[in-house]
């Protein structure tokens, strides 16, 4: 799973194999790590939520997504989800969870494999 932050926005980029463990285990957690710390992000299914939301604790970040939005999105085209997260008077956090596409431009790229088909390729 790959971690992307610019500003306030958070993307998480799964691959197939991710959504698959995703699927199969209701999370999927990875980390980096600074010597002793770490920074830890975790996408996880959430019965209770009634919509998509993250929070930051300990040094983790948590996105918690409805099981049914998450099931069917395990199961179906969609390439994901981006939604606006108030987190202040006049501010928000931008949160995206997507599927990881081939990248068209770097043939070499180790995800490659095991990447979504790019939807931009013609084929």
């Amino acid at each position: 799973m790959k971690l992307r932050i610019k500003g306030n926005s958070i993307r998480l980029r799964l691959l197939r194999s991710e959504v698959e463990e995703f699927a199969e285990g209701g999370s999927i957690s990875d980390e980096t790590r600074f010597g002793a710390n770490a920074l830890r992000y975790t996408l996880a299914m959430s019965k209770d939520a009634e919509s998509i939301v993250g929070k930051f604790d300990s040094n983790e970040i948590t996105v918690f997504i409805p099981e049914k939005t998450a099931r069917d999105w395990t199961t179906n085209d969609s390439v994901g989800f981006e939604i606006e997260q108030p987190t202040g008077p006049n501010e928000s956090l931008t949160i995206i969870v997507e599927k990881d596409f081939v990248c068209i431009d770097r043939p070499n790229d180790p995800d490659r494999d095991d990447a979504f088909p790019n939807p931009n390729v013609i084929c």
